[in-house]
């Protein structure tokens, strides 16, 4: 994976000016036939915090114009380091992106990964607690972003909004502290299973009882998510295929969905 490569900072913005970053997402998404004319309106309607809500009220959140959006970012981008973040909430549109760390030795795990309703990032007033991660796209990503006098004139017109934040927030704290529990309490093969299953319930697909995970899994790919080497993850992955508890084949994996902790969302 790339790790020269910044989406943007402030700093990046007063360097090369909006117009250079603007261009050159334009072109991005030219050279790749990408269609940018999408609905704002819809996109915003698939935020967790925005869900419920009805068209004219996404609309009038539109017109405060606390939300700035951005173009497509390629895959592999990493668009924060550790120390890096902005004082700015980041909303994922469109694709996937995974927040982790580095250990001594240069290892990654993760922490989470964020889809299309998530957020992430560092204001004085809301924090996800992810401002010492690296963060990098999994696939093509589409973020949108809100700065603290932003954020608070978001409030100010829509209070309510207040607990939904709270609750995104609760929801992935959860989703770290269960992975940093898995790390603690469990051998290598049921943290293999239980990050299997949890990303089964996330992405995944049920298809003749087994739930087939959208998205590309490499054996390298399971063992940074864990933070261990490839060679131990496809020993574990060679016992769980002979159980019948997956099912594998080029950066493709399913799960039988009795093994699930949670159910498919």
């Amino acid at each position: 994976m790339r790790h020269d490569t910044l989406f943007f900072c402030k700093e990046d913005y007063r360097r090369q000016g909006m117009r250079n970053r603007t261009e050159a997402n334009r072109q991005f998404n030219v050279n790749r036939g990408i269609d940018i004319s999408v609905d704002k309106l819809w996109y915003l309607s698939q935020i967790s915090i925005f869900e419920g809500m009805t068209k004219e009220e996404i609309r009038e959140i539109d017109q405060l114009d606390t939300i700035h959006h951005f173009n497509w970012i390629a895959k592999n981008t990493i668009v924060q380091t550790p120390g890096s973040a902005n004082e700015e909430l980041f909303f994922v549109k469109e694709g996937k992106l995974r927040i982790y760390k580095l250990n001594d030795s240069g290892k990654q795990f993760t922490l989470g990964i964020l889809t299309r309703g998530n957020i992430y990032g560092e204001l004085q007033s809301f924090s996800f607690g992810t401002g010492m991660s690296y963060i990098e796209t999994m696939e093509s990503s589409l973020l949108c972003s809100m700065s603290e006098s932003q954020f608070e004139r978001l409030m100010l017109s829509r209070p309510g909004l207040a607990l939904k934040f709270l609750k995104a927030i609760s929801d992935q704290l959860k989703e770290r502290e269960d992975q940093l529990e898995q790390l603690v309490l469990h051998d290598l093969k049921g943290r293999v299973v239980h990050l299997l299953s949890t990303l089964s319930a996330k992405f995944g697909v049920i298809r003749d009882g087994y739930a087939m995970i959208d998205l590309p899994l490499s054996h390298q790919e399971i063992a940074n998510m864990l933070g261990v080497t490839r060679e131990a993850v496809s020993g574990v992955m060679g016992e769980l295929a002979k159980e019948g508890v997956i099912k594998t084949s080029r950066l493709s994996v399913q799960m039988d969905v009795r093994m699930l902790v949670r159910p498919i969302q």
